[in-house]
């Protein structure tokens, strides 16, 4: 196998995964609860109003995977999965540890050094960026501030976090 068949097995696994990810958020597909049910957990780890983080990260998730996936627009699918799994890993695994196992970082952690590690290699012989001829717009520079977009939006996303609402602040506040 070379690098470009490596590359393309890469892409098409982490992106694909992280698409479907993206689509249980979205459309209830793959077992997931789809944008109202995911929004009501979202809302219980005080992302409010909880549909719209919920549309925000399975739109980075299944936008990311699919650009990933396809190998095309360079970072910006990467970007979007990072930004995604930011969030995640500090809002819901961090406090986990480091395995999956006990809801830690690992999975978060995995995708998002897939997500740079492809970003700074490319896509490949095997990309739509490569067949349309636009791999090389993605200079280092336009990369990581790609990556750094995509960062500064995990922060916005975990700045606009409020602890969640628990029933005994309503009961009290009445």
């Amino acid at each position: 196998m070379t690098l470009h068949e490596g590359l393309l097995l890469a892409r098409l696994v982490f992106g694909v995964v992280m698409a479907a990810h993206g689509a249980q958020k979205l459309f209830g597909w793959f077992g997931g609860y789809g944008i109202a049910g995911t929004g009501g957990f979202f809302e219980s780890i005080g992302f409010r109003p909880g549909k719209l983080f919920a549309f925000a990260a399975g739109s980075g998730e299944f936008a990311g995977g699919l650009l990933v996936a396809l190998g095309f627009l360079g970072p910006i699918g990467p970007a979007l999965m990072l930004s995604v799994m930011i969030v995640a890993a500090v809002s819901m695994h961090l406090k986990g540890g480091l395995f999956a196992q006990n809801n830690g970082i690992e999975l978060p952690l995995l995708y998002s050094a897939a997500a740079v590690a492809l970003a700074l290699t490319g896509f490949g012989a095997y990309s739509f960026d490569a067949a349309l001829g636009i791999a090389s717009i993605w200079t280092p520079a336009v990369i990581w501030a790609a990556l750094a977009i995509g960062v500064a939006g995990a922060l916005t996303s975990l700045g606009l976090r409020r602890p969640p609402v628990t029933e005994a602040a309503r009961s009290s506040a009445q």
